[in-house]
């Protein structure tokens, strides 16, 4: 691996901002640590962009976050280079920006700065809150609500905190509850802010905060907006890729919000209210500009153009009503195309659909373009200064017209090889606001789309994780993420787990495939677990067997649970560090989103109990998309997605175990198959070196 710009200076400064920070914390250091720093500095010093990504796996305990900043930090001041730290929980985030970073400032002699990155949607637009307060254009201007007393006294109260700075404009920091509505009213996107042109730019709380990313030297983020900002071909909020050095921690999240974020949607009587809402608020638009003779040309088109988009959305939506929808829930139903084949025929509508859409979407364009002129002064309307606002107006309805123009293109070329690989399905949904048919499309293959916004444009990334590897290899993580790094390591956790973990198996009669006896089962074996140690977790994977076998337990046994679902995670997990702190028993119930990102060191969890193996619903449809896809090539979906998943999924339930060295606890899966099951070994395999109690 060539590392010709790792040359003396940098390895000097590593080496002394190392030793100093163990100096000054009083540590020993740590081998994983040591092997972690050096294989991001190779590797970020190495020559050509394929030779500068790294994808390693640190262990619990290996102290990784320590060790990727002492080793880009250097770095990254030596090759003028921003270095961009993402996340994907906000627990993360908040460690780092506020504990980890400030302690190595202080310890390690580096001199850097950090900010905080936020998307635009985070901030108060001045203006709009401005103009919410002085009521101005109420009734006649689109996003200006009609404000109940309350409403105005809220407005109010928000501009009153802001213009004393006694409230620094994000909605993070916001004391209260905001509910939707107001605060939609009071913020913008990107299609609806002026920039520099704002009269209230100065002011602006998210151009503030840009400003500042600018004049740092680590940013840190989350994975929302860095591919937000990708999408945007990079530098539109962040540092353009080629000048930065990602960091991507809890990278095993970067698959699935990739997908995410790619995934495009269009609900069929939503979209029609969406033309109702560009006829009425460009009627009105018009008017109050006094019907200038260029605005009113583009408006006409509009609005002659959008009966023909409405007419064709209904006959999509009377052809995808004659579907056999599988029912999921009272309200919902699904119909997936098998392998992402659309039918020819909803495909051949959504084909023209296309075709109408896009001239409706050029024409909106249009108007915001000539908003942007009257705003600039380029041209003399009638009451022109509402041109501001009505920009923002305007950029919102083409954002969304934008967005139904990618899903039909997708649904009307799908069945090609350009878009195979993505899973399709259409929601039917019942609600107090009627009936609508939702059309889906979501990439299989995010690693595609990383590939070509994230790893063949950016300067260096390194991927790490407590938990990347599935079945004790990189595999499945490096084909969904479309890597080739130059290094993928593995490195050990420090602590001794056979000394201070039991990983435990009873000797249960039922298979967990049989929901009834394994929920009968459990509610029995569950409460003597608890017995066992005073306080710990319980997971579940679905929420039906959670409600089913809380329903068999005795009111003694509820009274010692804190309940996903029953309060906020933060409220629950401050409810039960508060009994074991008064030395009472309390477990923590919840499901996927309680099995990673939850720290309970010490007396808050001595034990794990994880009800069965984390195997998907088999009924998500991206899951089942993506089986037959490997089916579909001669692979074997159980291998090669499910089980690799669930490994993974185990490890990190696992995980929350042992926090530090001096940890300890049990943890008890009730699944026999682990053990019963041929593929169980490969799973017992991947699973750190714990004690076993396994039955004979």
């Amino acid at each position: 691996m060539a590392s010709n710009n790792l040359n003396d200076s940098i390895k000097k400064s590593i080496q002394g901002a190392y030793s100093a920070w163990l100096e000054a914390r009083d540590f020993k250091p740590r081998r994983g640590q040591r092997e972690m720093i050096a294989a991001i500095a190779r590797v970020l010093c190495g020559d050509g962009p394929e030779a500068r990504i790294a994808v390693i796996e640190a262990g619990t305990g290996t102290g990784k976050t320590a060790a990727y900043c002492l080793s880009a930090l250097p770095i990254g001041a030596a090759l003028k280079k921003k270095i961009v730290i993402s996340t994907a929980t906000i627990a993360l985030q908040e460690q780092i920006i506020m504990r980890d970073l400030p302690d190595l400032q202080a310890r390690t002699g580096l001199q850097f700065e950090v900010a905080l990155a936020k998307g635009r949607r985070r901030y108060v637009c001045p203006k709009r809150l401005d103009d919410q307060v002085g009521n101005q254009g109420q009734g006649e201007l689109p996003g200006f609500l009609e404000l109940s007393d309350d409403d105005l006294a809220q407005y109010q109260r928000l501009s009153d905190a802001y213009k004393s700075n006694q409230w620094d404009g994000e909605i993070d920091s916001w004391p209260d509850a905001l509910s939707g509505d107001i605060w939609q009213s009071i913020s913008t996107d990107h299609r609806g802010c002026t920039n520099r042109r704002c009269s209230h730019f100065s002011q602006c709380p998210f151009f503030h905060a840009r400003a500042k990313l600018e004049n740092v030297d680590l940013i840190v983020a989350n994975h929302d907006l860095v591919l937000s900002d990708l999408s945007l071909g990079g530098g539109a909020v962040l540092t353009p890729p080629e000048e930065t050095i990602y960091v991507l921690d809890e990278a095993h999240h970067l698959v699935d919000k990739t997908r995410q974020h790619f995934t495009r949607r269009a609900r069929i009587q939503g979209s029609i209210q969406w033309l109702d809402q560009i006829n009425a608020n460009l009627g009105t638009m018009a008017q109050r500009f006094g019907r200038p003779a260029e605005l009113l040309s583009e408006t006409q088109k509009i609005v002659q153009q959008a009966p023909l988009v409405a007419e064709q959305l209904s006959n999509i939506g009377l052809l995808v009503g004659n579907l056999e929808f599988d029912r999921r829930d009272e309200d919902r139903k699904i119909f997936r195309f098998s392998l992402g084949r659309v039918d020819q025929h909803i495909a051949d509508l959504c084909g023209e659909m296309k075709l109408l859409i896009t001239p409706l979407n050029n024409r909106l364009e249009k108007v915001h373009e000539l908003l942007q002129s009257a705003v600039d002064g380029e041209l003399t309307w009638q009451n022109q200064g509402e041109a501001e606002d009505w920009l923002g107006v305007v950029g919102q309805l083409q954002q969304r017209g934008l967005l139904m123009d990618e899903l039909f293109r997708d649904y009307g070329a799908s069945g090609t090889s350009a878009t195979e690989n993505n899973a399709r399905w259409i929601t039917y949904n019942e609600s107090e606001m009627g009936q609508d048919y939702e059309l889906v499309s979501a990439p299989l293959v995010p690693g595609n789309i990383l590939k070509e916004v994230l790893w063949d444009t950016c300067f260096a990334a390194v991927c790490t994780s407590a938990t990347l590897t599935a079945l004790g290899n990189f595999d499945a993580f490096l084909k969904q993420a479309g890597l080739k790094p130059a290094l993928a390591v593995k490195i050990a956790s420090p602590f001794n787990y056979p000394e201070i973990a039991t990983f435990c198996v009873p000797d249960m009669r039922s298979d967990p495939r049989d929901f009834d006896a394994h929920t009968e089962e459990i509610s029995r074996l569950i409460p003597e677990l608890m017995a066992q140690e005073r306080s710990g977790l319980i997971l579940f994977s679905s929420w039906r067997q959670m409600d089913a076998t809380l329903a068999l337990f005795s009111k003694d046994v509820i009274d010692r649970l804190s309940v996903q679902g029953t309060g906020s995670k933060q409220n629950l997990m401050d409810g039960h560090r508060a009994r074991v702190d008064r030395g009472e028993s309390s477990y923590l119930v919840g499901l996927a989103s309680f099995a990673e990102g939850v720290d309970l060191p010490d007396d808050y969890c001595r034990h794990v109990v994880i009800v069965r193996l984390p195997f998907s619903v088999p009924d998500d449809p991206v899951a089942q998309a993506m089986a037959e896809l490997i089916e579909e090539n001669g692979g074997n979906s159980f291998f090669e997605l499910s089980l690799p998943e669930a490994s993974m999924k185990l490890v990190q339930a696992c995980g929350r175990l042992i926090r530090h060295e001096e940890d300890y606890g049990r943890i008890t899966l009730l699944d026999n198959r682990i053990i019963t099951k041929q593929y169980g070994r490969q799973l017992l395999a991947a699973l750190p070196p714990y004690k076993r109690e396994l039955p004979a």
